[in-house]
């Protein structure tokens, strides 16, 4: 890994608006893909765990984005998420991009271009520090999870399931 002098324009404006919010640790370019949570954990040399995925569903009663960022570790549970915000739908690719202003494999659970739900796992909350996508499958960022919520105004929640054999298939 390493923090690259020229990033994608979707990092770069990652990059400047973690600035702007104040933020100090950089955009890191993987020389591998991290479109899995699999992937960036072996790229940075951390756990799974340690991984905060963004998922991308849509509510069915108003077609608002609802983001559950979760270890990577762990499958989330769809029901547990409609319990908090109510009936999900899939969100192709075209949704998630035209919502969060992201492609899939790169999604950063901050910096949407539209109004979205983040929901936080609780389990995120007991690391020291996590990494989450940075817009763009080759670049990630570190932040400690109350950073997260505290960027996002994302609400904890607890949605994960049993791990999934220590690594997450999403």
């Amino acid at each position: 890994m390493a923090v690259a002098s020229r990033l994608p324009d979707s990092a770069q404006r990652v990059a400047d608006l973690l600035h702007t919010l104040g933020h100090r640790q950089p955009v890191v370019a993987l020389s591998a893909t991290g479109r899995t949570s699999a992937e960036a954990a072996a790229g940075l040399g951390c756990s799974v765990a340690e991984i905060a995925k963004s998922i991308v569903f849509r509510r069915l009663a108003d077609d608002m984005a609802v983001m559950v960022v979760a270890s990577g570790a762990y499958r989330v549970d769809e029901g547990r998420v409609a319990a908090v915000v109510g009936p999900l739908g899939k969100a192709g690719a075209a949704f998630v991009r035209e919502h969060t202003g992201y492609a899939i494999g790169g999604v950063c659970p901050l910096g949407h271009p539209r109004p979205t739900i983040v929901l936080v796992d609780r389990l995120l909350l007991g690391f020291d520090r996590i990494w989450a996508a940075a817009g763009h499958p080759h670049c990630v960022f570190s932040l400690s999870p109350q950073e997260l919520l505290a960027m996002t105004g994302g609400q904890v929640v607890d949605v994960a399931q049993s791990p999934a054999g220590g690594q997450s298939t999403d």
